[in-house]
Formats: structure tokens, sequence, C-alpha cells
């Protein structure tokens, strides 16, 4: 991760949406000599942004929680009071799919604003059978009208709803309809690429995290997991264990999750936009995983409660500031690493010869002026496949 392959002076060839080749800019215009032109400025051309874990797809945003928080209320706390994942459940629920897919377009394109080609969507706030099916089929549609390339993942194992909570045996009702309805049928439409669990204690155990991703893998599904955010509780080690693409959140993880994802494929995505709003002061140990050989990625957990922003960059700044990252490991975890923790890290993420031409442009003349530039935009263009996704006119300072 330390070696970004950063070039300078440096001209990009692309034809059909793929990038064919880099070189000087006069032998490529010699190369394709009826090619359209792109003046990049001399700025920095970086591959799109993959964000790789994201809750877009939401009704109402939960601004009221924040003062809740200040005020010494715990996130556990809250969500047992009926606010927190509950209270988007209930929003959502009353909401059609076409108003789903209308509130989610602007959210996208903000992300797309910020250098964003590529972006995972969850639904995970329906928690029924109709309502599940109803927010991928709103992914499906958004990834149909948008430019950006979309990644749908299904968490109908997000929590467990307050009306199975409030029965004896409703807990067990609930993970077997995931089981035996819910997975079934989201694999049989089509509608997912992922199924991921909210594997935490007081949300699911690792014992039915095991069981809700088997089943998943068994209709052909990859696996995700949010593991060991706010306690250790072995998430992270269950996500090596069953060859997750990627294990999500992690700022509680133990020595031995550590081990366990530098000893796996699984891609250990940090989210520091979420431990900031929520006001902790213990990050995933960035440092750790990466010394120990685990393949790190960073991705806003952008959704209503817990990491409401849009803006990616801003993960480019704490990836450095507080996780301790290099400027060239952020930028690779947030690039190449992103697909890898979305298993297409040989489609996008790398300005290389066979890659999708999704690349986005900023007004800066270093690299690491990318994380400098705190909470400011940067990115002019930007393109998915060849084809433009947001332009906006800035010049280089």
């Amino acid at each position: 991760m330390l070696d970004a392959g950063i070039r300078a002076d440096t001209a990009v060839l692309v034809r059909e949406g793929r990038i064919v080749a880099l070189g000087r800019e006069p032998d490529l215009r010699a190369e394709a000599r009826d090619a359209a032109i792109v003046d990049c400025t001399r700025g920095v051309l970086t591959p799109g942004f993959v964000d790789s874990h994201t809750h877009a797809l939401f009704g109402r945003p939960r601004y009221e929680e924040q003062e809740l928080r200040a005020a010494g209320v715990p996130y556990m706390e809250i969500a047992r009071r009926g606010g927190g994942i509950h209270a988007s459940v209930r929003d959502l629920r009353a909401r059609g799919e076409d108003e789903l897919v209308a509130l989610a377009v602007p959210r996208l394109q903000r992300l797309a604003a910020g250098g964003v080609t590529t972006v995972e969507v969850k639904s995970g706030y329906g928690l029924t059978l109709a309502d599940e099916l109803k927010s991928l089929r709103a992914i499906r549609t958004l990834a149909a009208e948008l430019p950006m390339r979309l990644v749908p993942t299904f968490l109908g194992a997000h929590e467990i709803p307050l009306e199975y909570r409030d029965r004896s045996g409703g807990r067990e009702e609930y993970i077997e309809l995931l089981v035996r309805e819910m997975i079934p049928r989201v694999a049989d439409e089509g509608l997912a690429r992922f199924a991921d669990v909210f594997c935490e204690p007081g949300v699911y155990t690792v014992a039915e995290s095991r069981r809700v991703l088997r089943a998943a893998r068994s209709h052909g599904l990859a696996l995700k997991l949010h593991a060991d955010e706010l306690e250790a509780g072995g998430g992270a080690e269950l996500a090596a264990e069953l060859g997750a693409t990627s294990a999500d959140h992690l700022a509680a993880i133990s020595e031995a999750g550590i081990a366990a994802l530098a000893r796996s494929e699984t891609v250990a995505t940090l989210l520091p936009a979420t431990m900031v709003f929520l006001g902790r002061t213990r990050q995933a140990p960035a440092r750790a995983l990466v010394e120990g050989g685990a393949a790190v990625a960073l991705a806003t957990d952008f959704n209503p409660g817990t990491s409401p922003t849009s803006h990616f960059p801003l993960l480019l700044t704490l990836g450095v500031s507080q996780l301790k990252l290099s400027v060239a490991e952020a930028l690779v975890a947030a690039t190449v690493n992103g697909a890898a923790a979305l298993g297409i890290a040989g489609e996008t993420g790398q300005i290389a010869p066979g890659f999708s031409a999704d690349l986005a442009l900023h007004a800066v003349e270093d690299v690491r002026e990318l994380p400098y530039w705190f909470g400011d935009h940067r990115c002019t263009r930007s393109w998915v496949r060849g084809k433009p996704c947001h332009q906006y006119d800035l010049p280089v300072s």
C-alpha cells in the first residue's frame, strides 16, 4: 500500500470505455489521431474513488439523535428507545419505491461530486420481505439511471425488527425468515451481489451471523460483515473464517481479529467518519492492520444516523490524520482496495491498460493535496466507463 504508482507528464488513452494505454502525450496522439482530447490542465488524475460501504437508500435524516449522543445517551440506548436503525425502518416502510429512488439520486450525485465512481448501496431499512425487495429494486433502478457503478448488498440482517423482539421466539422466527424466504428470493431475482450482517454484541451474535451468511453463500451471494464496531465480538474472525470479501468498521477489533484478517483475503474496510460523528476517540487500528499484512480500504458508511456524509475526500483526510496512513496508503485504500472490498479489483480502481475508464480529475498540483484540503471540493470531472459522470469548473490552486 506504500506504492500508489504515481506518474507525472502522462496521458491516458481510452477506447470503448476501457484504458488501452498510458504514455507520453505525443506518442498517444500519434497512435490515436482521431481521438477526442480532454485537457486535464496539469491537475491530478486518479482512479475514481470506490465507496465500498454505504446505506444511501433511506428516507428522512435522523438529526435529532446527534443531540442525544451529545447529552450522553449511548448508541445502543437510542436503539432500545426505538431510535437508530428502527427509526429508519419505520420511515422506509411508509415510502414507495419511486420516492426512495428520488431521495437517493441527489445523495449519490453528491458522492459523485467528490470523485466517487463506484458505490456500494445496502438495503437493511426494510426488514420485511416486501420492504427489502422494494429497497433492492430501487437500487437496481438507480444503477440503471445514474452514470455511476452501483453494487447492491442485501442487509436484511441489519437488526432484529421490533415486532419480532417483542414476542417469545421472535428472534429465531426472524432469522428463519431471513434464511428460508428473504435470501432465496433476493438471489432468485438477482437483486444483490452481497449479503451483509451486523455482527455485534446486542445485534446479531457470531453464531447467528454464521448461519445467515452460510445461507447466503449457498444461494450464490458473496459475503460482507459489519464487524467489531463498538465491541470486540469475533466478527473479524468470522469474516476470515467464511472467506468474506470484506469486514467493515473494526474500531473495536481484537488482536486475534487483526491476525485473522492479515492471514486472509478479506479486506478490512475502515469507516473513520462514523467514529468522528459519534464522538468516539477510538478509531480502527489501521496501522496494526496494514503492518500485519491486511488489505485496508476506506469508505464513508454514508447513512442517516451515524455517518451522514457524502463527501468522500474527507475520508482521505481522516485516513491520514486519524488513522495515521500515508497519503499513498490512503489513496490505495480509496481506490483499488475499495474495489477489492467489492470483488471488482480486476475491473476498476487502477489507471492501467485493460481497466474500466473510471477516472477522477482533481484541481490540485500534487497528490498530497487531496487529504490536505480538509473538507474542500477539488474534484472537477469524473468518468465511468469512459463516459462523463460529474463536471465542475474549478481552477488548480
